[in-house]
């Protein structure tokens, strides 16, 4: 949900909506790096009669740049359709669902998955099924094992699992859109004259709610330029710039038979999605939907949003003293510039740390694949000391909430400004949500069982 309504048209296209994207290197397969790239955004559990599906008529990327120019190298792609088994019912299904083959499942969901490298396209994989989404004791009686059973290996070492899986972003949505309130230091935020909230504790708005996942699992030799596996965790070719998109058909004519259409001619990107909460924050409302369509490469446009961060700059008014070195700071963020857009140059963390893909101003989420995955993960990513995280790729674990408010309150200033001093509240600078509660798998797809419709109130 880190991208979700995030702009003016795609609010009004869930099923093309780019929510989130993680990519990292696989924790329990070495050699390998997971991508997840999820849509279709808060879904509630108890959504039926007609469930969630993916769209027949998008086209889902998952894309990946391996010689730092913010162009796709490698791209994944994920394309659908539905069909009807049981024309004489309303219902999704008329029994219990216990297998991907069941008689009693009427609304079903295949896919297929290509790779496209080097001028060629390679389907991977066709006639995949989308497991039902969980709806309850009744009729999806053994949901994990149902998801299971949608994770197909493709060969080439290569996984796939596409279907409903429970939210793990997790972030306060409520307060944070209450003009920027922090519900942990919600007693400073005294402004426009009214009076300062009292102090509280986070609540995690997309707590019990499902979202819709793509994800692959690929031999690392399977993104990086020339089938290569590096080693040097310093050297900018061990890093790979990676981001999401959906596209539609140019044109829709509709038929007025049952309201369905015809779509034709080039596919047309109207979303896409990086690095967490770029679009959400960094990019103005009016050049929103014009950023969805754009590739990375275009992103220079954008980079004013980044250098001169619109909420780094009200932080101060937000929270009145609570800021002031961060207030006094008039120099162009470089800090961020360079976790955003370029990647981190080795030498600014340590000398073998690095995800510096080039000099391009891209949004990609920058993933060093010489790195390994951590064997005790912290959830602050680089910030708290663990290189294998945000913004070394994004593990579905990472709090990238935290992560960002704290380097727009200016934590990350000092690795490229050694005269700058943090302000004492950029501790604070969080929504207060820990994702407490959230349960993953152990091995791929990693994400949790979603929420049955009967155990979670609409």
């Amino acid at each position: 949900m880190s991208s979700h309504r995030e702009a003016p048209e795609i609010a009004k296209d869930p099923a093309a909506d780019s929510t989130d994207l993680y990519a990292f290197v696989s924790p329990d397969k070495a050699g390998t790096v997971t991508l997840i790239a999820n849509y279709i955004p808060l879904q509630a559990p108890a959504a039926g009669p007609n469930f969630y599906e993916f769209g027949d008529d998008v086209l889902y990327e998952i894309k990946i740049d391996n010689n730092g120019d913010g162009m796709s190298d490698v791209i994944y792609q994920f394309n659908f359709h539905s069909e009807n088994t049981i024309p004489s019912t309303f219902l999704y299904n008329d029994g219990p669902i216990e297998s991907l083959t069941s008689t009693n499942w009427n609304r079903r969901q295949l896919y297929s998955v290509t790779r496209v490298a080097g001028g060629r396209s390679d389907v991977l994989a066709q006639n995949l099924v989308v497991p039902p989404c969980n709806i309850g004791p009744l009729s999806t009686p053994d949901y994990a094992a149902l998801a299971a059973d949608a994770v197909y290996d493709m060969g080439g070492g290569r996984s796939v699992f596409v279907g409903q899986r429970a939210e793990a972003f997790f972030v306060d949505l409520g307060a944070i859109f209450d003009l920027g309130d922090l519900r942990p230091i919600a007693n400073l935020h005294a402004t426009f004259g009214l009076p300062a909230l009292a102090a509280a504790p986070g609540v995690n708005s997309t707590a019990q709610v499902n979202v819709s996942s793509i994800a692959i699992q690929v031999p690392i030799s399977d993104i990086t330029a020339n089938g290569s596996v590096p080693s040097n965790t310093a050297a900018a070719a061990s890093s790979v710039g990676i981001w999401t998109t959906a596209s539609r058909r140019k044109a829709r004519v509709l038929d007025t038979k049952g309201g369905t259409g015809v779509e034709t001619g080039p596919y047309v990107q109207v979303s896409r999605m990086g690095n967490p909460l770029f679009n959400e924050v960094l990019v103005p409302l009016a050049q929103k939907d014009e950023w969805n369509a754009q590739n990375p490469v275009d992103d220079k446009n954008y980079a004013n949003g980044v250098a001169h961060p619109e909420l780094s700059a009200l932080l101060n008014v937000l929270y009145p003293g609570a800021f002031p070195n961060l207030a006094a700071y008039t120099k162009p963020r470089a800090d961020l510039e360079a976790i955003l857009l370029t990647g981190i140059p080795a030498g600014v963390v340590s000398p073998t740390f690095s995800t510096l893909t080039g000099t391009t101003q891209a949004d990609m989420i920058r993933l060093n694949v010489a790195i390994p995955a951590a064997t005790t993960p912290n959830p602050l990513g680089v910030i708290g000391g663990d290189v294998a995280g945000f913004p070394n790729g994004r593990r579905i674990i990472d709090d990238v909430v935290t992560i960002e408010l704290m380097a727009l309150a200016g934590a990350t200033i000092p690795l490229v400004d050694k005269s700058f001093t943090p302000d004492a509240a950029v501790a604070d600078a969080t929504d207060g949500v820990t994702g407490a509660g959230l349960t993953f798998l152990p091995s791929f797809p990693y994400l949790g069982t979603p929420y049955s419709g009967y155990a979670v109130p609409a």
